[in-house]
């Protein structure tokens, strides 16, 4: 993302390995390695690993609390009898059951402040009765002023149920939606839309009860809640919360099944190897990724990203393509090109563990505010750091925002340290975020980008070798021709843009100059013939078509 932002402070395949993973990270973060194996692929299983790490984060959790809590559902599934069929898809299903999370922390920070603030302090009341209520009065318009937070509560509580229903129907299509993009098999994509559900009828958004709700997700929401609990208050804190929502959020043949011997379930090692523990449990865990399978999933996985914030659909991919085609630009050879697209593309990933209230911001960042920011590109290192094979990328993705004069993070790296891919990446963000809006901006022009990356340059931040490679890309992808697919008119184009976007039906009628009935019956028009139900589906096939970017003329 820009580093200009105001600131207070200024195909599968088996093969074996040969080359060991760095499971502590200690490699040293001032040097390059020369080259990642290139007989080493990671296995879906390692990369989904990862990304539950990321998720984590989203969650206001610790690190492997995904992963501990995979561990605990396929033991859960094996005291259950589950056949294998059924304990594959609860290991997938638990491990990334809230991979929707950051794509609706755009609309959960708009009704509660810091989204993932919230969901930490989720974990620990049931949503149901007066908890909940309390829970939601507490926590609605967290950071706003009092008069906001007033207005904010009234709206909510004007229809609570069908608001919360809305978000949580958001959450979980996204969640299969993204499922199926990483290459999931069709029974997790069905099992996570139930995660909000509850065994007694009184969950969102279909309020399905009982047997309806998916074995796999009964399992799921036991493991995912009693990870934390365990970790909190012992395991006799989580053994009591399991009781006390027997029946209610929670399948009783599960529960039993866990109160039966819950320290053997719950007994993983504190400092232990959790990722290998964990990874000893992926149903796919030998079948390593060929190329083309792999940058499938490191595509997918820098889309999702984007979709934390709608200001910023299509930065990843875009800038993968800028910062790929600048380097053949500027000569480099076909791994090092493959090296740069891959950073560029999952460069951002480590925004999901900084708040949509920071991101979202469009007054001055106070000091506090602008350190999370600064810490993103580290937690993209950590989150990225163990996949096999990857170790350089998520080095080069984890150098986005250092400058050649030392004065960037999170490291404060120099020229010395900055290898062409580095530069090349960082050159490619720095254009691409130039071009796109921002909460505190409106987007710069193709020509204004380039001056701001020409004045980078003689301020001593960016490489004039990376800048120059990186506008002749852009002037080559600037004149791409228009796309209408679906038979979709240009009014329709220019109002799934603007959904894509973020908009709401009032902001797309004042942007088009239309009523806000004209507004919806577009929007509804346009869902019905791509065939998506809100604004995640409508985003994804936006830019898998190439259709985001400015209104069409």
């Amino acid at each position: 993302m820009a580093a200009s932002r105001r600131s207070t402070s200024a195909g599968t395949g088996v093969t074996d390995s040969s080359c060991p993973a760095d499971p502590d990270g200690a490699r040293a973060h001032n040097q390059h390695v020369t080259a990642d194996c290139p007989d080493e692929l990671p296995t879906r299983a390692e990369v989904l690993a990862a990304l539950s790490v990321a998720i984590d984060l989203g969650l206001g959790q610790p690190t492997e609390h995904m992963l501990r809590s995979a561990v605990i559902a396929t033991r859960l599934a094996d005291r259950l009898g589950l056949p294998p069929l059924q304990r594959d898809c609860v290991y997938y299903a638990t491990l990334i059951m809230w991979i929707g999370c950051h794509a609706d922390s755009h609309e959960y920070a708009r009704w509660f402040g810091d989204d993932i603030a919230v969901r930490r302090s989720a974990y620990l009341i049931d949503w149901s009765g007066l908890p909940y209520q309390r829970f939601l009065l507490s926590n609605v318009g967290q950071g706003t002023s009092l008069l906001q937070r007033l207005k904010t509560i009234s709206t909510l509580y004007l229809d609570a149920r069908g608001h919360i229903s809305q978000l949580i129907h958001s959450h979980c299509t996204s969640a299969a939606l993204l499922a199926e993009r990483i290459g999931l098999a069709p029974e997790v994509q069905t099992a996570l839309r139930y995660t909000f559900e509850r065994f007694d009828g009184g969950g969102l958004p279909g309020g399905v009860s009982g047997e309806a709700i998916p074995i796999e997700m009964r399992v799921a929401q036991l493991a995912d809640m009693v990870e934390v609990h365990d970790r909190e208050y012992g395991t006799g804190g989580a053994v009591a919360m399991a009781r006390s929502r027997r029946g209610g959020q929670f399948d009783p043949a599960v529960v039993d099944a866990f109160v039966a011997d819950a320290d053997t379930l719950l007994a993983i090692p504190t400092h232990g190897d959790v990722w290998a523990m964990a990874l000893h449990q992926a149903p796919d865990r030998n079948a390593r990724l060929d190329e083309a399978a792999l940058d499938e999933l490191l595509t997918a996985l820098g889309d999702f990203v984007d979709l934390k914030c709608p200001f910023t659909l299509g930065h990843s991919r875009a800038t993968g393509q800028l910062a790929m085609d600048a380097a053949t630009t500027v000569g480099l050879d076909a791994a090092e090109v493959t090296l740069t697209r891959r950073a560029a593309h999952i460069h951002d990933i480590g925004r999901i563990g900084v708040s949509n209230q920071i991101w979202s911001k469009t007054s001055t960042l106070t000091l506090a505010e602008f350190e999370r920011v600064r810490l993103h590109p580290y937690l993209t290192e950590r989150i990225l750091h163990r996949i096999p094979g990857l170790q350089r990328v998520a080095s080069v993705a984890a150098n986005h925002h250092e400058y050649l004069n030392g004065r960037g993070y999170p490291r404060g790296l120099t020229a010395r340290q900055l290898t062409m891919p580095d530069r090349l990446v960082a050159a490619a963000v720095a254009y691409q975020s130039a071009v796109e809006p921002r909460p505190y901006r409106e987007p710069l022009s193709a020509q204004g980008a380039a001056r701001r990356l020409h004045t980078r340059v003689r301020d001593g931040e960016l490489d004039q070798v990376a800048v120059d490679a990186v506008l002749h890309a852009a002037g080559h992808r600037g004149r791409r021709a228009a796309l209408r697919p679906g038979g979709l008119t240009a009014r329709e184009v220019d109002v799934l843009r603007l959904v894509a976007q973020g908009a709401s039906n009032k902001e797309i009628a004042a942007k088009l100059v239309i009523s806000e009935k004209t507004a919806r019956n577009h929007v509804e028009r346009t869902y019905a013939k791509i065939g998506v139900s809100n604004r995640i589906g409508a985003s994804l096939y936006a830019l898998e078509r190439g259709l985001v970017g400015g209104l069409e003329s």
